[in-house]
C-alpha cells in the first residue's frame, strides 16, 4: 500500500477513526474522509456534513454558520468525490480553478488518488529522445 500524505496527526487521527467508524474502506470513503479531515472546522462538524446513519452527503452543511472559504473548498471536492456532487446553479464552484486556488491544494491531489487510484498509479516517465541541432 502507498504512503498516505497527511496534513497533520489530527487529519490521520480523523481518516483513520472515520473509516472505522463506517467500517467501509471503498475509494468513495476513504476521499471523501480524507478530503473533509484536511480542515479542522470540517472535522469538528462531520456530522453535519455526513449522515452515519443512511450514509450520505449532506449538501446543506455547506451553508452552515461556520464555514469559511477553505473548508467550503474542502466539502465541494469531497462531495464531489462523493458521488459527483456540485451545486445546482452553481457548478462553476466545484472546477479547478475555484476548488484548488487555496493552501489545501497538495492535499487535494491526494484525496483525488485515493478515490481513483487506478488512474492515478505512479507510472515511469517516457522520455522523448531529441535530434541534437547542428
Amino acid at each position: 500500500m502507498e504512503t498516505i500524505r497527511f496534513r497533520d496527526e489530527e487529519h490521520e487521527h480523523f481518516y483513520n477513526q472515520m473509516l472505522k467508524e463506517r467500517n467501509c474502506y471503498d475509494g468513495y470513503h476513504r476521499a471523501l474522509f480524507y478530503t473533509l479531515g484536511i480542515a479542522r472546522d470540517t472535522r469538528n462538524h462531520i456530522r453535519e456534513l455526513f449522515d452515519f446513519s443512511n450514509g450520505g452527503i449532506k449538501p446543506e452543511g455547506l451553508s452552515a454558520a461556520w464555514q469559511t472559504g477553505s473548508s467550503v473548498r474542502v466539502c465541494r471536492l469531497a462531495f464531489n468525490l462523493w458521488n459527483g456532487w456540485s451545486e445546482p446553479g452553481g457548478e462553476r464552484y466545484s472546477m479547478p480553478h475555484e476548488l484548488f486556488d487555496c493552501s489545501y491544494a497538495p492535499y487535494f491531489f491526494e484525496a483525488i488518488r485515493l478515490r481513483y487510484p487506478d488512474y492515478c498509479r505512479v507510472l515511469t516517465p517516457v522520455f522523448r529522445r531529441t535530434e541534437s541541432v547542428r
